[in-house]
């Protein structure tokens, strides 16, 4: 009898292990302080934008006067001071405008971490001071995991919708709110 209760204490840790881990792992992210990321956001998002600009296959194509719309969301966000580590991950969409149709011409959602400093002097009033993002094929998982942890490499992989991107082109470009959106 006391092999079996041996047995039964191993087999119920195991079972508390796996529980307990996963629960870690389903965990949400932890709460993003909404005014510091109100600061910083836009400063984030200008900056990937302004970075994407001469990558995108619309952009070789001057009729459709294309340019990119990025939008991030917040995995984590360490403010020390006045240095800001933002966990992001981000959504690039290169638009252009042929006749009254949207036209997406290349896309990329890609984790980052991205280093920001007060600087009064700024529009914003933060600066961009390093950007870091996941390379490209078998070693994303690897560097995501390795700087946002098991939850925010998880929450990364989520897809982010284009939506608002495309909300946002069609005002830029003066399309109304229901044109159509098509491929390069």
């Amino acid at each position: 009898m006391g092999m079996y209760a041996g047995r039964w204490v191993v087999g119920g840790g195991a079972v508390a292990v796996l529980v307990a881990t996963g629960a870690y792992v389903m965990w949400p992210a932890a709460e993003v302080d909404a005014r510091l990321w109100g600061e910083v956001r836009p400063v984030i998002e200008a900056r990937i934008a302004s970075d994407a600009r001469g990558s995108g296959y619309g952009e070789t194509v001057p009729a459709l006067k294309a340019r990119w719309f990025c939008r991030a969301e917040a995995l984590g966000l360490q403010e020390h001071g006045d240095d800001v580590r933002a966990d992001v991950t981000t959504l690039c969409v290169e638009y252009g405008v042929h006749d009254d149709t949207l036209v997406e011409c290349s896309a990329g959602q890609v984790p980052q971490v991205v280093r920001l400093e007060r600087d009064h002097a700024a529009a914003g009033g933060y600066r961009v001071v390093s950007r870091q993002e996941a390379p490209d094929g078998a070693g994303n998982a690897r560097w995501t995991r390795d700087r946002f942890g098991v939850v925010g490499a998880s929450l990364a992989q989520d897809s982010m919708s284009s939506g608002a991107l495309e909300d946002e082109a069609r005002t830029h470009f003066g399309l109304p709110a229901g044109a159509a959106v098509v491929d390069c």
